[in-house]
């Protein structure tokens, strides 16, 4: 079976973000993810990984002004050098917390900007930060989100990213697929896991509708997990979504394929 890692972003949400660790380790999770570590220093971070003998499986770049609705600047043609300084504080957390993969979130394409201009820019600083993060041993993603969600988002769909990824040539870029997002956007899950898996280095999960834990909604998790064991898949699974009651009520399904 796959192994499951807490998205701290979304689950353990009553208590503080700090104090999450240790409520994902004694759910059960050997591994923790989520959106930004940058709120706090790596030695906090890494001090509660520690006491709780946790993984850290993933975070993403610097992303712009979240709070604001921005959701990543890696296709604003303005905004390349704080893209790239960016990079640097990513890897500087990455190498302090062990974390061998970090999330490029593309961004939602900027009024008044083609979709060529958005397209070379998101090459280029992917490429840019691909190599980077190679020069540390630390593995790029991309994530194509559905446009239902964040309206605009400008990689929404596998062949798209990895079209992309052909352009910007580097064997240190793979794909995070979200099964979430992939089923609004373009469904076939099984079949583009499958097709793909060998671009695939990390897997997010979430039910639709709703964005709760599997079990809630219309995608069947327990073959999906079976196709991915049966394929050998041996990444992370990340828990991204929003628990339909409590956190440990949510827990059920994950039980149920231990």
């Amino acid at each position: 079976m796959p192994k499951f890692a807490a998205n701290l972003s979304m689950m353990f949400t009553e208590v503080d973000f700090i104090d999450r660790f240790q409520a994902a380790a004694e759910a059960g999770f050997e591994g923790v993810e989520y959106l930004f570590p940058y709120d706090y220093t790596a030695a906090e971070i890494k001090e509660r990984l520690l006491a709780n003998g946790l993984t850290q499986v993933l975070h993403n770049l610097p992303a712009g002004d979240w709070a604001a609705g921005e959701r990543g600047i890696a296709c604003h043609p303005d905004r390349v050098e704080e893209f790239r300084i960016g990079v640097d504080r990513a890897i500087e957390y990455a190498t302090a917390l062990g974390c061998k993969q970090v999330n490029c979130l593309a961004g939602i394409k900027p009024q008044g900007v083609s979709d060529d201009e958005a397209r070379s820019t998101l090459i280029e600083n992917l490429r840019y930060a691909a190599e980077k993060l190679k020069s540390v041993g630390v593995l790029l993603l991309a994530e194509p989100i559905n446009t239902r969600d964040i309206p605009g988002f400008f990689l929404n769909r596998t062949e798209q990213a990895l079209a992309l990824f052909d352009e910007v040539g580097s064997d240190n870029l793979k794909l995070q697929y979200d099964i979430y997002h992939m089923q609004i956007m373009e469904g076939d899950l099984a079949p583009t896991i499958e097709k793909h898996l060998g671009c695939i280095a990390h897997v997010q999960l979430a039910d639709n509708p709703g964005r709760h834990e599997p079990g809630t909604g219309e995608i069947n998790y327990p073959f999906l997990f079976s196709q991915l064991d049966r394929l050998g898949y041996d990444g992370w699974v990340g828990c991204e979504y929003k628990p339909k009651t409590s956190t440990s009520e949510g827990l059920v399904w994950l039980e149920a394929v231990r």
